[in-house]
């Protein structure tokens, strides 16, 4: 078994924030790209050796290799992160058998959550692909409605059964939770951008059907379920780290403020 990759797909062509991986972030650490940071936050979990940025576009290319990052380039038709990652793999015949899909929209992204998904998928060979899923407070909880409220997608939730099996990934708020008893912790899961696969399963995902649910979410991950391929959902702790994905423009402002912070 070879050593784990972690690959970060990036496109310039966003629907919702165009030219997105270039948007520069203020932090504690002056102005960097968010590709930049992205990337960072991947080597704090794996050496840069075992890191590479996947794209399509040159202007992203060009920006990975001027901070260091090795660069697999694929085609522009891939329609999500998944698939990029899949190409990446095949076109640069890596043969790690778990690669770590680690979004190039996270740069939050704690590298415990990272840790916690490659020991996971190392602690059980049978899984073929894995995400970590994080339970909300009260403030996440309100920030996810006051978001659909205003028409903006804030994340993703997820529900799973017994076995931390995912059964459903929704941008809506699931599950329905107005009447519960408050006093219990919050039953609404934030899902994490990120997921870890068995190459052969990595691989398989192009020829998957995309399905109904996956046209209506946007979701790549739910056409694992669709196709009767569990997504074991790891629980991870914030440990008082705050994550946000760079979903919007309004999002920066927010991801600013925690990288302004000295973060462990």
């Amino acid at each position: 078994m070879t050593e784990p990759v972690i690959l970060i797909p990036a496109r310039y062509a966003s629907t919702r924030y165009p030219g997105k991986p270039l948007v520069m972030l203020e932090g504690a650490d002056g102005h960097k790209s968010l590709i930049q940071r992205s990337w960072e936050a991947a080597c704090k979990v794996l050496p840069k050796e075992q890191v590479y940025v996947c794209t399509d576009d040159a202007r992203i290319e060009e920006a990975s290799k001027d901070f260091g990052a090795q660069v697999i380039m694929t085609d522009e038709s891939c329609p999500n992160g998944t698939w990029r990652c899949a190409e990446a793999v095949a076109n640069a015949g890596l043969d790690a058998d778990i690669v770590v899909n680690l979004q190039g929209d996270a740069p939050l992204t704690p590298y415990w959550y990272v840790e916690s998904l490659i020991a996971a998928m190392k602690a059980s060979p049978d899984t073929a692909v894995a995400t970590p899923v994080l339970r909300c407070d009260e403030h996440a909880l309100n920030a996810f409605k006051t978001d659909r409220a205003a028409g903006r997608v804030g994340g993703t939730t997820v529900v799973f059964d017994k076995d931390q099996n995912g059964l459903y990934f929704s941008k809506e708020v699931i599950p329905y939770c107005d009447k519960r008893d408050e006093s219990a912790p919050v039953p609404v899961f934030h899902h994490v951008g990120v997921y870890a696969y068995r190459r052969d399963a990595l691989l398989s995902y192009p020829n998957l059907v995309e399905g109904a649910l996956e046209q209506l979410e946007g979701l790549e991950q739910l056409r694992f379920l669709e196709n009767g391929l569990p997504v074991k959902c790891v629980e991870v702790e914030a440990r008082g780290r705050v994550f946000w994905e760079l979903n919007n423009p309004s999002d920066v402002a927010l991801i600013e403020t925690e990288l302004k912070k000295a973060l462990p």
